[in-house]
Order: structure tokens, then sequence, then C-alpha cells
């Protein structure tokens, strides 16, 4: 891929150019997600266990194991600053010891404290043996289901790093959609540079745009400027969408002699961030680049979560219960809601499992019909007449083949979503209408209210500990990478390998068989 290609504001490419994989647009390959049609259902549930990561290995080969690890260990093998440039590790300047960042010019290090972590620990990354590729959820690398080890980094701070600290110039951005949480990141990216002992840290305005637009200074940071940020929503540095050139950006991120960039964002914004990785080894410059994944619909691969998503779904509650009241005030109320959710029903899905008074969950991974005798109309009259109101829930990117497509693009390079919520209530209306059955559609529509709330306590947790240890992976030198979450543990991720594609909720998985359990909603086809 050609480095100079351009990428929007929130790091997605734009129209026209290579993709490094899949970032939502129409043109992604969802082997994950079941995009069937009525006819192949049955097959696609089959097949679907086989893992989205399986390589071309001949599983008749008894050593095809063996390859299978050392694939996978290649591929996630860390970009570290010395595979391309000359630097020598010093002992780190970070302890919980000390009052303050080590001084102590040979960085001696009380060995009695066991706080950090060595470069060869791993953590499991699937931790489920499962034993048929038919068991709810199952995702396996060969036809007979059989365990394979894939381990990856484990983060936190390292004993040796790669940086002077009182030498450091640091960047945060933030770039994409605003997500609950972003000032927690900022505000912890901060304090742990600070710890270590950086003194010039500075924030880019406005995403990407912030490198090129002459107006857009930057901003200082230091933990007078950040201490109360996370008390509010939305971004201290602002956020944006647009075009950019990967070469600008790099070229600015040399004038302003950055050492390390954070860049916070989804999988189209990691896009970006690996590109401008890339320009930076090529031109072996010695910068870190480090993502800290953000997408409030927790669609970013390999991830047990993603900070905003838990604060969106708390922050749907509210208007989930306002349409659940209004439905059953109602005479044959029907209460209507519209979550985010482009090409992933997490948001939706969760808000549904924690309200408890769904009755229909509509996601983008698993096709339904309106009409016929198994469409969702046809359940809501069932609905109307056993219990006389329904709420249903459904995400911003259910039901498309539904709708007229205008195929126009924003400026991320997202395909501009129809309305499902507008087209369904104008649907149900029509319907009951036509049949002489009077009904009382609600409809509610919270998207900018679920997203620009501040963080709620679980992800403000998540979001320390992001913001720390993508501090630590820079210090520890290495570039490219992500931090996250895997099975409860902190890992380092390389960036190629969670924008392969969106993550999509599993139809196969037990997370939506409960759902489905607590909606006790039919299948509509």
């Amino acid at each position: 891929m050609a480095l100079k290609s351009p990428v929007d504001f929130a790091g997605s490419i734009t129209s026209g150019q290579k993709h490094l994989g899949c970032f939502g647009t129409p043109s992604c390959n969802r082997s994950r997600c079941v995009r069937y049609g009525k006819k192949s259902r049955k097959h696609q549930l089959a097949t679907r266990a086989i893992s989205v990561d399986r390589p071309q290995l001949d599983f008749s080969n008894p050593d095809w194991k063996k390859q299978f690890q050392e694939d996978f260990n290649r591929r996630f093998s860390l970009p570290h600053l010395k595979d391309v440039i000359d630097v020598e590790p010093r002992p780190t300047t970070f302890s919980l010891k000390s009052r303050a960042p080590l001084e102590n010019v040979n960085g001696s290090i009380q060995e009695s404290w066991n706080g950090y972590v060595n470069d060869d620990d791993r953590a499991l990354l699937k931790v489920i043996k499962f034993a048929s590729p038919t068991s709810a959820g199952a995702d396996c690398i060969d036809p007979d289901c059989s365990w394979v080890e894939q381990w990856v980094h484990r983060a936190g701070p390292r004993k040796q790093i790669y940086f002077e600290p009182q030498c450091v110039k640091a960047g945060i951005v933030t770039c994409g959609g605003l997500c609950p949480g972003l000032n927690d990141v900022i505000r912890q990216i901060v304090l742990t540079l600070e710890k270590y002992g950086v003194k010039n840290i500075v924030g880019i305005q406005h995403g990407f745009r912030g490198f090129f637009e002459d107006h857009l200074a930057e901003v200082p940071l230091n933990r007078h400027v950040v201490q109360n940020i996370n008390l509010a929503g939305g971004s201290f540095l602002g956020v944006s969408r647009g075009g950019a050139n990967i070469s600008d950006i790099v070229d600015s991120i040399q004038a302003r002699r950055l050492d390390m960039l954070f860049v916070l964002g989804g999988n189209g914004t990691h896009a970006g961030a690996n590109l401008i990785h890339e320009e930076c080894r090529k031109r072996k410059l010695k910068v870190s680049i480090v993502g800290v994944p953000k997408t409030i619909d927790n669609d970013i691969l390999l991830m047990d979560k993603t900070f905003g998503f838990d604060t969106a779904v708390e922050a749907a509650q509210r208007a989930i219960n306002s349409a659940y009241i209004e439905a059953h005030s109602a005479f044959h109320g029907i209460g209507l809601v519209k979550l985010m959710g482009r090409s992933s029903g997490f948001i939706t899905m969760h808000a549904s499992l924690s309200s408890g008074q769904v009755d229909i969950c509509l996601i983008p991974e698993v096709p339904f019909t309106l009409d016929g005798p198994n469409g969702v109309l046809r359940h809501l009259e069932h609905l109307i007449e056993t219990k006389g109101f329904a709420l249903i829930c459904v995400a911003e990117g259910a039901g498309q083949e539904l709708l007229q497509q205008s195929n126009a693009t924003d400026a991320s390079g997202n395909m501009i979503l129809s309305d499902i919520g507008v087209h369904l209530q104008q649907k149900i209306k029509s319907h009951f209408k036509e049949i002489g059955i009077h009904s009382d559609v609600k409809y509610i529509d919270p998207t900018y209210m679920v997203r620009a709330v501040r963080a709620n306590a679980s992800d403000a947790i998540l979001c320390t500990v992001l913001g720390q240890n993508a501090v630590h992976g820079a210090f520890a030198g290495f570039s490219g990478i992500t931090t996250g979450v895997c099975n409860t543990h902190n890992v380092y991720l390389p960036i190629p390998e969670v924008i392969k594609s969106t993550r999509f909720v599993d139809p196969n998985s037990r997370m939506w068989h409960r759902c489905l359990t607590s909606t006790g909603q039919p299948d509509f086809h």
C-alpha cells in the first residue's frame, strides 16, 4: 500500500484506495458475520465455526499445528524501534516506590519491587476448548476443532525503556466521532507520562486535521490542565473527520519533533495510525505510534470490549425505559428505540438484555423480514393481542437491505445509512392501519445523547488502564501497536491484526441466544 495515499481524519482509507482490511464499509468481506440470504442460512450456520484467522494449511500434514503457531507468532510479534534503528535501552524511570520519577542517572531499580512485566510474558488469546464445530459460538482452526494455543503479549511497564524521558515530546490525538471516556484516556496518558518524567506533552486539536491546519495550535498538557477533564463528556482536544495525507502528517510529526504519538480511535483511525507508523519506519524515525481502541460499537477485533461501550449501554437504558413507559401507558402502545451500531449490534443486544423490557431486538448481523407470516409486523400483532403493548430496539445498521440505498459516503468513507428507525415507524403505522387495529407508535432516537455523556465507573477504570498501558508500550520501544483487554488480561496487539475486519455479533454465540431467550422473539424469516 502506498503510504502517501489519503486517509480521513478518523484514519480510515478514503474511497478508491486499497484497504488494509475492512472498516465497516460496504466492501467488507463479512466472513464472521451472518449476512446470508434466506436460502443459504442453514448452510452458513453449519460452516461459520471455522475461524476467520485460519491460514492456508494442509490439515493432513501432522505438523499443521506447528505451522499455524509459527505463522501466528509471526503475525502477533510486536513491531519495535530496534527493528529499523539502533537504539539502546536504559533502566526505566517508572517506579511506584518513589514520590517522583527516578532521578538516579544509572537507573538502579530496587529488585524487591516486582511491578514490571517481562517481555516474554504472554496471555492466551482464546481460552475455550470447543469439543465440536457445532458448539454454540465455536471458533475453530481446523474442521475437527482441535485446541491450538494462541499467545499474545502482555501489557504493562518494563524494566528497560528506549527513550530518555527528559528529552521526550509526546503528542495525543483523538480521531473520529465522540465516545464516552476520551477525556479519561487523555488524562491518564498525561499523568503516566509525567510519572516517567516527561515534561513536554501536547495535544493535537481536532484529529489528524490538527497536523496541517495552521490555525490549530498544539495544546500544552500537564497534570493541572487535565486534572478535571474526565468530569465531562466529549473530547478536550476535539475530533474531526476528513481527508489528509500520510506523508504530510509524518512531515508534521518531524517538524514538531514528536517522539511519541498516542492515537485514540476506532478501526479507521487505527488504519491511519498504522500507515503513519509504517512511514515513520520507512524514514527510520525514532517515533513510537501507539493506538488506544475507541468505539462505543465495541466492534474491534480480538478485544473483550472497548472503552465507551458500557457507558453507551447504560445511557441507552434511559431511552429504552422512556419508550417502555410510553408504550405501556398507551392503548396498543408500541415503543421503538434506535441505537448506534453501523455494522455491529453489540450496543443494541446488550441494552436489550440489560433492560429486560425489550420484545424485539434487531441487529445488522441477523437479517429479518417485516412482512409475511414470520415477519416482525406479524409478531407485533401477536404482542398487541397478548400483552397490549410492545417494545422494539433496533441498531442503526439493521435492515439496510430493506431500504433504498443512496451509495453516498461520509467524510470517513463510511456509507451513509438509510434511517431504519423512521422506516420501521412508518411501516408499523401503515400496517396496523391497514388491518384496522389501533396503534400508538412512539419513536426515540437517542444517538448523540448516548455518545456525548461522561464515562461511567466501569469505563473510567478501563480508560485508566488503557491510557497507562499505552504509555508503557511507547516507552518499551513498541510502535504500530494498540492496547486492549483480551480474556480479562491487558495485552498489546499489532495494529494490522485488529483492523482486518470489523468485529460482529456472532448469531451462534451464547450471548445472542441469551438475548433471544430474554426477548422471546421468533426467527423473523
